[in-house]
């Protein structure tokens, strides 16, 4: 065979593995668990908002949170970090307009050294959270909006199955072309990066969370030594798992039906900046792990279409049906993403331009790390890596 061929196979391969044996990520069946009964007492929680010039999506958000029909002890605290768009005034007007839970609006100054500005603002509210006494903490980002039920559901989830961490994938806003080819596909691939089966195992294969919404067990984190223990992480949510993990602290993420991000990614250069800014940081910031990231998604995402067109071309059959099956597979594991975001079917094929577009955003990661731009959000930019202390074990993929 040639080496045409060799590579098709090679690919086809990868993708019966990913298939079958990727604690089959492409599901997209890991709900929030139903609770076993609801709870006799239902525990206080705090909910901590950490927002920075959020005054475009306050007026979406926050309304919804302060209108939880929670039936126990609730309130918020939106930790305004820094914000020079009047973020933390609107946030007060808002509770004034709307009622509901208690509001209190703090602002902590900017991070001391060592600290990202999200988990600098964490601190200080989970902070004066504690102080009030919460069985839990709700964490969750000021562009998040939640129905009604949704701390409800989450408490109950948690009570009910014994859970220290409780975390929901939101459900991303989908609206602009762009969106509609990226946006799926960067939680398709966060699901196969993290397989939430693998996560939700009581004998856990990979370790992660997602940010946006967070119910966490205050006594746990405490044992954790959160944020303290995490505070110059960049990827947060992934952290915060694992520093949970390691306190002896049982973690479950799944996709959400009830929480969605608000948050317009309009145009491609949007869409760009999210990715870049992180993706670096998840590779470690290592040249040798961005090397490897980009032959497998090039063998992955990019072979097949690539070995089916040239296998056609040069009547090399043995590639063109290689190439074509794994591209088949490839989109078959992309649909029920799809579904999950209301989206056309005929997106799936699509998916090697998409990882195509990831790839070049990891290496543009990488560039502007090592130019000394690192990470950067809402102005400000972390260019040091993670402390070796926060590196994964090899229980916490």
């Amino acid at each position: 065979m040639s080496p045409l061929a060799w590579i098709a196979i090679g690919s086809l391969a990868v993708w019966g593995w990913l298939l079958l044996g990727q604690g089959f990520f492409w599901r997209t069946d890991q709900r929030l668990p139903a609770p076993v009964d609801a709870p006799e007492r239902w525990p206080a929680v705090v909910v901590v908002v950490p927002a920075r010039d959020e005054a475009e999506v306050l007026p979406l958000s926050l309304p919804s949170l302060l209108a939880q029909d929670y039936p126990g002890p609730a309130e918020v605290i939106l930790v305004d970090d820094g914000s020079a768009d009047g973020t933390g005034r609107l946030a007060e007007e808002l509770a004034l307009r709307h009622g509901g839970l208690a509001l209190t609006v703090v602002s902590p100054g900017e991070p001391a050294p060592g600290w990202t500005g999200k988990l600098w603002a964490l601190r200080h509210g989970m902070a004066l959270a504690r102080a009030r006494g919460p069985e839990f903490l709700l964490l969750t980002d000021a562009d998040i909006a939640h129905e009604p039920d949704s701390l409800r559901l989450l408490v109950a989830a948690a009570t009910g199955h014994r859970l220290d961490l409780v975390s929901q994938m939101a459900r991303l806003r989908v609206a602009t072309g762009w969106e509609r080819l990226i946006v799926p596909a960067f939680v398709y691939f966060f699901c196969q990066l993290y397989p939430f089966r693998w996560i939700n195992r009581p004998r856990p294969l990979a370790t992660a969370a997602a940010g946006g919404c967070v119910l966490l067990r205050t006594e746990t984190a405490e044992r954790a030594g959160v944020p303290e223990v995490i505070r110059q992480a960049v990827i947060d949510d992934v952290s915060l798992a694992r520093a949970v993990r390691r306190a002896g602290g049982r973690v479950w993420l799944g996709l959400a039906d009830r929480v969605d991000s608000i948050r317009p990614y309009p145009g491609l250069g949007d869409l760009w900046r999210m990715v870049s800014r992180s993706a670096y940081a998840q590779l470690r910031h290592n040249p040798l792990v961005l090397a490897g990231t980009v032959a497998g998604l090039a063998l992955v995402y990019l072979a097949p279409p690539a070995t089916l067109t040239a296998g056609l071309a040069t009547g090399d059959r043995a590639a063109a049906w290689a190439g074509g099956l794994a591209w088949a597979v490839m989109a078959g594991t992309y649909l029920p993403m799809l579904r999950y975001y209301r989206q056309p079917s005929w997106l799936a094929p699509l998916l090697p331009f998409t990882a195509l577009l990831y790839l070049l955003m990891t290496v543009d990661s990488a560039v502007q790390h090592h130019r000394g731009r690192g990470a950067a959000w809402k102005g400000r930019t972390y260019a040091r890596p993670r402390p070796a202390s926060e590196a994964p074990g090899p229980a916490e993929r």
